[in-house]
C-alpha cells in the first residue's frame, strides 16, 4: 500500500512541476509570435529513447497555428534526386513559428550511416556541410536547439519489448526498430563522431540522459526554456539535472560519457 501511495505522491509531484513548466513554455510561445521570432527545436536519438512522448509534453498546450512537429517520412524517389537538405528546408519555422523536427537531416549520420542507406560520400559530403547550413540558417534568424535522447542497451531493450506486447504501441514498431539492438555498437559510433562534428557554438548538441522519462520530459523543457529569452521567465524553475542535462562543448572537443 505504502509504495501505491509514493508513486501516486511522485506522478502528483511530476503532473504539478510538469504544469508549471507548460506555462513557461505558453509564455516562451507569446514572445516568439509578438517578436515574429523563429526558433528550431531538433529531437534525435536512440530507437525507443522517448522523442515522441517528449514532444507531447512540450506541445501539449501550445498554439496549434503556430506550433509545427515535423516528422519525414522515407524520401520519395524525386527527393532522393534533390539536394539532401531540401525537403527539411521546406519545412523550417517561419516568423513566429516553433518548429520541433522529430529526426532531422541528422538522419544521414545515423540510421542512414548505419544501416547503409547512404554511400560513404554522401555520408562524408553531409559531416562536412552541415555545420555550415546550420550556421546559415542561424544567420538567417533561426536559432537552433538539438538535442540528443541517449538511453542504455538494457532500457532499449525493455521499451522494445513493451512495444510488442502493448496493443497502444503496435504503431511505433518498424523494422529499423527491430535492428537497434543488432547495430547498438555501430549507433554508439555513429552517435559519437556526429556530436564531436557536429556540436557548434550557434547550434550546440545537448545530451539528455534519457532512461527515466518524466526525468526526461522535465529536464529537456527546463533547459530549452533557459537557452531561449522571453518575458517574465521563471528562471527558478529551470535548474536542470548535470546527471540528465549533458552540454556538448564545440567542435572535436571530448563529449559527455554516454552508453556505450
Amino acid at each position: 500500500m505504502g509504495k501505491k501511495v509514493k508513486a501516486k505522491e511522485h506522478e502528483r509531484e511530476y503532473e504539478d512541476e510538469l504544469r508549471l513548466l507548460q506555462i513557461e513554455l505558453v509564455k516562451l510561445q507569446r514572445q516568439i509570435i509578438a517578436g515574429n521570432l523563429r526558433l528550431l527545436v531538433i529531437l534525435e536519438g536512440r530507437d525507443t529513447a522517448g522523442k515522441d512522448g517528449t514532444i507531447k509534453r512540450i506541445v501539449e498546450h501550445l498554439s496549434p497555428r503556430e506550433t509545427r512537429v515535423v516528422a519525414l517520412g522515407k524520401p520519395s524517389s524525386r527527393e532522393e534526386g534533390e539536394w539532401y537538405f531540401q525537403r527539411y528546408v521546406a519545412e523550417l519555422p517561419s516568423s513566429g513559428e516553433f518548429a520541433i523536427f522529430n529526426r532531422s537531416w541528422y538522419n544521414r549520420a545515423g540510421v542512414e550511416k548505419v544501416m547503409g542507406f547512404c554511400t560513404q560520400a554522401q555520408y562524408k559530403q553531409f559531416m562536412d556541410s552541415v555545420n555550415e547550413f546550420e550556421s546559415l540558417l542561424v544567420d538567417s534568424g533561426i536559432q537552433i536547439l538539438k538535442y540528443y535522447l541517449d538511453i542504455d542497451k538494457k532500457e532499449q531493450a525493455e521499451r522494445l519489448e513493451s512495444r510488442k506486447t502493448d496493443p497502444l504501441k503496435q504503431w511505433k514498431i518498424s523494422p529499423i526498430d527491430q535492428q537497434a539492438q543488432k547495430y547498438w555498437k555501430a549507433y554508439s559510433i555513429a552517435r559519437n563522431a556526429m556530436l564531436l562534428k557536429t556540436s557548434t557554438s550557434s547550434a550546440p548538441w545537448t545530451v539528455i540522459n534519457a532512461n527515466n522519462k518524466k526525468l526526461t520530459h522535465i529536464n529537456l523543457i527546463q533547459d530549452l526554456l533557459s537557452r531561449v529569452s522571453y518575458p517574465g521567465k521563471d528562471k527558478k524553475l529551470l535548474k536542470t539535472q548535470p546527471d540528465i542535462v549533458m552540454p556538448c562543448p564545440p567542435l572535436g572537443k571530448k563529449i559527455p560519457k554516454l552508453a556505450p
